[in-house]
C-alpha cells in the first residue's frame, strides 16, 4: 500500500506542475491574444461553411478571453461578427444589440476599420428588416470609414449592398450607378467574389431597366466567374436570375434548365448545412461516450482496489504516469514553439511599424513646417495688398479705377481665406487642434450665427428657418467655437448653392446618458443638390462638385473637409442626403454635456465702441517696430489717417532703446525681424515696464503661438493682414482704457 501512495503522490505533484505551467501560459498576453485570434478566425471559417453552432461557440470562448484580458479591440470585433451571425440565423433584434455594443467600443478606441464593418453589418440588418433608408444611412457611414482607411475590398462590398438597397426601393438607375462603382473597384483590385456577385446584380438591374439582352450577357459572365472559383452561393443565385431572364425572353426550355440547376444546388447547400448540424450532434455523442468510458476506468480502479490486485493497479498507475509526463512534455514543447514564433513575428512587425511611424512623423512634420513657412511668407505681402487696396479706395480714386481696386481687394480677401483654410486643415491632420469646453447657450449661439449669415441669405433670396426642440435644454458645456465653425461652414455652403429657396436648421436630442446628450444638428436646403458620385468624396480636401461649379460658385473645396475634421475631434459623425435639383441635407451628431449653469458673461471689451473724437490724441505716441519697408509705409499711413503720430524702427534692439528713451503709449511689434525677434524684445521691455501696451503685429498663426505671446508679455495680438476697422478699434480701445485709468488715479 505504501508503494501505491508513493505513485499517487508523484502523480499529484506532476499534475499540479502541469496545471501551474498551463496557468502561466494562459496568463501570457501574447498567448492569450493568439488564442483569441485563433477562435475569431475559426468562427469566420465556420460561418463560411454554415457551421453556425461551432461559430457561436468559438465567438463565446473568444469573448470570454477578451473580456478577461480587457482587449477592447477584440471585444468590438467579436460583437461585430456575432451581429453578422445573428443576422444569418434571422435574429435581427439580437444582431442590433450586438452591433450597438461593438460600435460603442470601437468609437471609444477609434477602431475605424472594424467600426466600418459594424456599420456595414448594421446596414445588412436594416436591409433584412426592410428599413431601407436606415440601411442607406448605415452604408454611408461604413463607406466613410472604409475610404478613410483605404479599404477597397470592404468599400466595394458596401457599395454592392447599397445598390441592392436601391433595387429594393425600385430606384434602378441609382442602383446601376452604384453597382458600377463597386464593379470598377472589384475589377481593378481583382476581387473575384465581389465581381461575380456585382455582375449578377447588375444583370437584375438591366433586366428591370428593360435591357434583357445585356442582362443575359452580364449574368453569364458573373456565373462563369462563380463557377471557376466555386462561389457556391453566388452561383446558385446566378442560376435563379438567368432562369428568370430566359423566362422573360420566352425561352422556356433554357429557363427550366437553369431552374433545375438552381434547385439542385439549393438542395446541396441545405444538405451541407444539415450534415454540419449532424456533425455537431455526433461530436456531443462522442463526448458523452468518452465520459462513460472514463467512468468505466474509475470503476475498474475501484474494483482493483477492492480485490487488492496490487499488480494491476500499479500497472495502471505507471501507464497514467507515463501518459501525463508525455502530454506535459508535448504541451510545453508546442507552447514554447508558438511563443518563439509569435515573438519573432511581433519583433519583426514592431520593427516595421516603428520605421513606418518615424517616416510618417517626419513627413507630417516636414509638411507642417513647410505650410507654416509658406503661409507666413504669403500673409506678409498680403498685408501690403489688402492695406494698399483699402487705402487707395479711401483716397477718391478715378471712377474707372474703383472696380479694379475692388477686384484687387476681393482677390486679397479670397487668398487670405484660402491660406487660413489650409492652415486649419494642416492643424487638424497634425492633431494640433485642442478642445476648449466652456458653458454656453446653444440656442442663443445658433441664433447669432443665423443673424450673422442672414444678409448673405437675403442676397440669394433665401429664407432661413431655425427649429430648436422645445423640450431640449439650452445650456451645455462644449467647444462652442468649433460648433460655430461647423454650422457656419454648412449654412454658408447651403446659401452658396441655393437661389430663391429655403434653408432649415434643426436641433434635437437623439440619446441621453447621464449628463451627456447626443444631439443631432440638421442643415437642409432646396438648392442644386449633389450627385451620388460626388457625395462619396465630398469630405476630402479640395473636393467640389465640378470645375463648372467651382467657377460659378467659387470656394476652395476645403470647407467640408474642415467640418469633417472638427466633427471627428468632437467625437461625432456627419452624414449627407442629397438629390440633384431637389436639395441637400447635412446632419451631424455630437455629444454635449448638459449643464444648469448659464452662459458665463464676457466682461472684457474687445473693441472700442465709443466716439474717437472724445479721445485726446494730440499727445499720443506710437512706436512701430517693423523691418518691411512697404508694411512700414502702410501702417504709418493708417495711423496718420487716425491722427496718431508714430516713430518707426526696423529691429528689436533699437526698439528696446527707443522705449527706454521715450514715453510711448502703444508699441506695434512685429515678430520676425533681423537681430532679436519681437518676442525677445518684448521680454526685455517687460523687465523694466510692466504696464506699457504692446501689440504683436504678426503674420504667424496665432493659435499655435498663443502661449508664447502670453509668456513674452504682449497685451494683445493684431494678426496680419488685418481689417482696418478692427485695427482702429483695438488701438482706440487701448487708448480709452489708459485714459480711464489715469482719470481714476
Amino acid at each position: 500500500m505504501s508503494q501505491i501512495k508513493y505513485y499517487i503522490y508523484i502523480i499529484a505533484i506532476l499534475f499540479s506542475l502541469s496545471v501551474s505551467s498551463q496557468k502561466s501560459i494562459d496568463d501570457d498576453p501574447e498567448i492569450v491574444q493568439n488564442n483569441i485570434n485563433y477562435r475569431i478566425a475559426q468562427s469566420q471559417t465556420e460561418l463560411e461553411n454554415y457551421n453556425y453552432y461551432k461559430a457561436q461557440k468559438n465567438l463565446d470562448e473568444a469573448l470570454e478571453l477578451a473580456e478577461k484580458s480587457g482587449n477592447k479591440k477584440s471585444i468590438g470585433l467579436i460583437y461585430t461578427i456575432k451581429g453578422r451571425l445573428q443576422l444569418i440565423i434571422e435574429e435581427e433584434d439580437k444582431a442590433i444589440k450586438s452591433l450597438n455594443k461593438a460600435i460603442e467600443v470601437q468609437r471609444i478606441i477609434n477602431d475605424n476599420t472594424n467600426l466600418g464593418a459594424s456599420y456595414k453589418t448594421f446596414g445588412d440588418v436594416y436591409l433584412a428588416k426592410k428599413d431601407y433608408y436606415s440601411a442607406l444611412d448605415s452604408y454611408t457611414a461604413a463607406k466613410s470609414k472604409f475610404e478613410e482607411e483605404g479599404l477597397n475590398k470592404e468599400l466595394a462590398e458596401t457599395l454592392l449592398c447599397e445598390a441592392k438597397t436601391y433595387e429594393e426601393l425600385k430606384n434602378y438607375r441609382k442602383a446601376r450607378d452604384i453597382v458600377e462603382q463597386s464593379l470598377a473597384i472589384a475589377k481593378k483590385e481583382d476581387y473575384l467574389i465581389i465581381q461575380s456577385e456585382a455582375l449578377i446584380n447588375q444583370a437584375i438591374i438591366y433586366s428591370q431597366l428593360g435591357n434583357n439582352e445585356k442582362a443575359l450577357v452580364i449574368a453569364n459572365e458573373g456565373i462563369q466567374i462563380a463557377k471557376n472559383n466555386k462561389f457556391t452561393s453566388i452561383l446558385n443565385q446566378g442560376y435563379f436570375v438567368i432562369s428568370g431572364l430566359y423566362k422573360d425572353a420566352e425561352n422556356f426550355k433554357s429557363s427550366r434548365d437553369y431552374l433545375d440547376l438552381h434547385l439542385n444546388l439549393s438542395d446541396s447547400i441545405r444538405n451541407l448545412t444539415r450534415i454540419n448540424s449532424t456533425k455537431d450532434q455526433e461530436t456531443q455523442y462522442l463526448l458523452s461516450e468518452e465520459i462513460e468510458k472514463n467512468k468505466e476506468v474509475v470503476q475498474e480502479l475501484e474494483k482493483a482496489k477492492d480485490d487488492k490486485n496490487l499488480n494491476t493497479l500499479i500497472s495502471i498507475l505507471s501507464v497514467a504516469l507515463i501518459t501525463i509526463l508525455s502530454l506535459l512534455t508535448l504541451s510545453l514543447y508546442k507552447n514554447n514553439n508558438i511563443r518563439l514564433k509569435t515573438n519573432n513575428m511581433l519583433h519583426k512587425k514592431n520593427g516595421e511599424l516603428i520605421i513606418a511611424k518615424e517616416k510618417a512623423e517626419l513627413a507630417s512634420k516636414t509638411k507642417a513646417n513647410f505650410l507654416s513657412t509658406v503661409t507666413h511668407e504669403l500673409r506678409t505681402p498680403l498685408y501690403a495688398v489688402t492695406g494698399l487696396s483699402n487705402m487707395l479706395l479711401d483716397e477718391n480714386p478715378k471712377p474707372e479705377q474703383i472696380q479694379h481696386l475692388k477686384s484687387l481687394k476681393f482677390s486679397g480677401d479670397y487668398l487670405l481665406t484660402f491660406i487660413n483654410d489650409i492652415l486649419q486643415i494642416n492643424k487638424i491632420e497634425a492633431n494640433k487642434v485642442d478642445i476648449e469646453p466652456e458653458s454656453f447657450n446653444l440656442k442663443k449661439k445658433i441664433n447669432n450665427i443665423v443673424l450673422a449669415l442672414n444678409n448673405s441669405a437675403q442676397d440669394n433670396n433665401i429664407k432661413i428657418h431655425f427649429e430648436y426642440d422645445k423640450d431640449l435644454s439650452e445650456n451645455f458645456i462644449a467647444d462652442q467655437l468649433k460648433i460655430s465653425q461647423i454650422l457656419i461652414n454648412l449654412i454658408g455652403n447651403s446659401i452658396k448653392f441655393t437661389k430663391d429657396g429655403d434653408i432649415w436648421i434643426r436641433v434635437y436630442k437623439i440619446e441621453e446618458k447621464d449628463k451627456i446628450y447626443t444631439l443631432r444638428f440638421e442643415v437642409e436646403d432646396n438648392g442644386i443638390g449633389i450627385s451620388q458620385e460626388k457625395q462619396d468624396n465630398m469630405f476630402e480636401s479640395f473636393s467640389q462638385g465640378s470645375i463648372q461649379i467651382n467657377r460659378k460658385y467659387g470656394g476652395t473645396g476645403l470647407g467640408l473637409s474642415i467640418v469633417k475634421g472638427l466633427i471627428d475631434i468632437l467625437k461625432g459623425q456627419i452624414y449627407v442626403k442629397s438629390e440633384l435639383e431637389k436639395g441637400t441635407t447635412f446632419y451631424f451628431e455630437i455629444p454635449l454635456e448638459h449643464t444648469t449653469v448659464k452662459e458665463a458673461k464676457e466682461n472684457k471689451v474687445t473693441y472700442f465702441d465709443g466716439n474717437a473724437s472724445d479721445l485726446d490724441l494730440t499727445k499720443v505716441k506710437i512706436l512701430v517696430v517693423e523691418d518691411n519697408k512697404i508694411n512700414q509705409m502702410i501702417t504709418k499711413k493708417i495711423l496718420t489717417k487716425m491722427e496718431l503720430k508714430c516713430d518707426i524702427v526696423d529691429n528689436g534692439e533699437e526698439a528696446v532703446e527707443m522705449i527706454k528713451a521715450n514715453d510711448y503709449n502703444i508699441i506695434l511689434m512685429d515678430i520676425h525681424m533681423p537681430g532679436i525677434s519681437g518676442m525677445e524684445a518684448t521680454k526685455r521691455v517687460r523687465s523694466f515696464d510692466k504696464e506699457l501696451t504692446i501689440f504683436a503685429l504678426t503674420a504667424v498663426t496665432i493659435e499655435d503661438k498663443m502661449h508664447e505671446f502670453e509668456e513674452a508679455g504682449f497685451t494683445d495680438i493684431i494678426p496680419k493682414p488685418f481689417k482696418q476697422e478692427e485695427f482702429e478699434k483695438k488701438l482706440y480701445n487701448a487708448l480709452a482704457s489708459k485714459s480711464d485709468t489715469s482719470t481714476s488715479a
